[in-house]
C-alpha cells in the first residue's frame, strides 16, 4: 500500500528504527482499510524486525497510536496518545514471519485504547484474563508496560512519542506488581528476562527465590503503588430496616479478585495510603484511620479502617465463597461470590470460589 507523502510522524518512527537496525528491511503489516473508514484494524501498521541479541527474537513496533500525518490534536506537547507500542517475542530458528496472534494482540491494544480513551504508561499492567496467545499452553495471562530499553522517547514535528514495550507476564507476577510495583518487579526479573523478551514457554519468575524475596521485601518496606483497581465483580446493597428486623448492608466482591484486594489492603492501608475499587456501578474507597467506620451515598462507599480492622479484613479476603462481618465495622457484611471465567464464545472455562 502507499502512504501520504506528508507523514512526519511515520518518518520519525522509521528514523528511530533505522538507527537501531540500519538497512534491515522489516516485515510490515499495514491496514488495508483505515479504521476511520470502517476497517477492522485501528493501527495503520506494524513493523517486525529480527534481532539476534541477546537471543533471537522479533521486535514489533506499531504505527498509529501517535499522529503519523498532520497534527490534529490540541495537545502540542504529545503526538496523539503520546506513545507507540513495541513487543519483543522469542523467535524459533525456523520462523520466517512473526506469529499472527502477536500482531492481533497489538491491534487489540489499539482497539482498547481507541474505544476507551485509556492510555498506557510505563509501569502499567493489564490482566488479559486468559493466555495472551489464545489456545496456547502458556502461563502468560497478563501484560506489563515499560519504556523500550533500546528505543528512547523522541521529539517529532507532531509532539513527543515514547516507545512502550509490552511484556507477557504470569498471574503470580501480576499480583506481585499489584502488591508492590510494576517497575520494581520487572527490575528484579531483568537478569532472567534480558530486554524483557516475552517467551510463551517460560515459568513464573516468582519461583526464583531471589526474585520472590526481593518482591516480598519491597512490599513490606514500601507498600503497594496500586491505588486504583477496576473490579468487574463489585456491588453494594444498602441495608434494610423493618419493624421486627434489620438487614445489614452488603458489599459483594468476586472470588477471583478477593485475594489480591486483601493483599492490597495490607500494602496500602497499613502504609497510610488509600485504595479505590471501581466496579460497574459502584466505587468503594478504603482509607486509613484511627477508628473504623463506613458510609454509603449515591454509588460511593467509603470504609475507614484502623490497622486492626484492616488486618482482619485482609485475612478474610480469600478466593472462596463466604459471608462474614467485621467486628470493627458493624452494619455491613462482606460477601465473596463465585467468579466464572468465560472464553470468547461465552463458555465457562473456570469457576473460582
Amino acid at each position: 500500500m502507499t502512504y501520504e507523502d506528508n507523514a512526519p510522524g511515520w518518518d520519525a518512527i522509521d528514523d528511530a528504527l533505522l538507527k537501531r537496525y540500519g538497512e534491515q528491511e522489516p516485515k510490515h503489516y499495514g491496514a488495508l482499510i483505515p479504521y476511520a473508514l470502517g476497517g477492522p484494524d485501528p493501527l495503520n501498521g506494524i513493523s517486525a524486525y529480527v534481532s539476534d541479541t541477546p537471543i533471537p527474537h522479533w521486535h514489533m513496533v506499531t504505527y498509529g497510536f501517535s499522529e503519523l500525518y498532520d497534527k490534529e490534536s490540541d495537545h502540542l506537547e504529545e503526538s496523539g496518545y503520546g506513545f507507540e507500542l513495541t513487543f519483543r517475542l522469542a523467535k524459533p530458528e525456523d520462523e520466517e514471519e512473526p506469529p499472527a496472534w502477536a500482531l492481533n494482540l497489538l491491534q487489540n491494544m489499539g482497539r482498547y485504547v481507541f474505544n476507551s480513551g485509556n492510555i498506557f504508561r510505563s509501569g502499567d499492567y493489564l490482566d488479559a484474563n486468559g493466555p495472551i496467545c489464545l489456545g496456547a499452553d502458556t502461563q502468560l495471562t497478563a501484560l506489563a508496560f515499560i519504556e523500550d530499553p533500546e528505543l528512547p522517547a523522541m521529539e517529532t514535528p507532531n509532539g513527543r512519542v515514547e516507545f512502550l514495550q509490552m511484556i507477557g507476564i504470569t498471574r503470580e507476577e501480576l499480583e506481585a506488581m499489584q502488591t508492590w510495583n510494576t517497575l520494581g518487579v520487572l527490575q528484579a526479573c531483568a537478569e532472567h528476562m534480558p530486554l524483557y523478551i516475552t517467551d510463551l514457554n517460560r515459568d513464573s519468575f516468582l519461583k526464583v527465590s531471589s526474585i520472590s524475596e526481593t518482591v516480598d521485601r519491597g512490599m513490606k518496606e514500601e507498600g503497594s503503588n496500586t491505588g486504583f483497581l477496576y473490579v468487574s465483580q463489585l456491588a453494594f446493597e444498602p441495608g434494610k430496616k423493618g419493624w421486627l428486623s434489620k438487614t445489614p448492608a452488603a458489599l459483594q466482591i468476586g472470588a477471583k479478585q478477593a485475594g489480591i484486594i486483601g493483599k492490597l489492603l495490607q500494602g496500602r492501608i497499613l502504609k497510610e495510603k488509600s485504595l479505590s475499587l471501581v466496579g460497574p456501578e459502584v466505587r468503594v474507597v478504603f482509607e486509613p484511620g484511627n477508628e473504623s467506620r463506613w458510609t454509603a451515598e449515591d454509588g460511593d462507599v467509603t470504609l475507614i479502617l484502623d490497622d486492626r480492622t484492616a488486618g482482619e479484613f485482609s485475612s478474610r479476603l480469600v478466593p472462596q465463597v463466604s459471608t462474614f462481618e467485621l467486628s470493627g465495622l458493624p452494619g455491613i457484611r462482606i460477601e465473596i461470590v463465585k467468579t466464572e471465567i468465560k472464553d470468547q464464545e461465552g463458555n465457562v472455562v473456570q469457576v473460582i470460589g
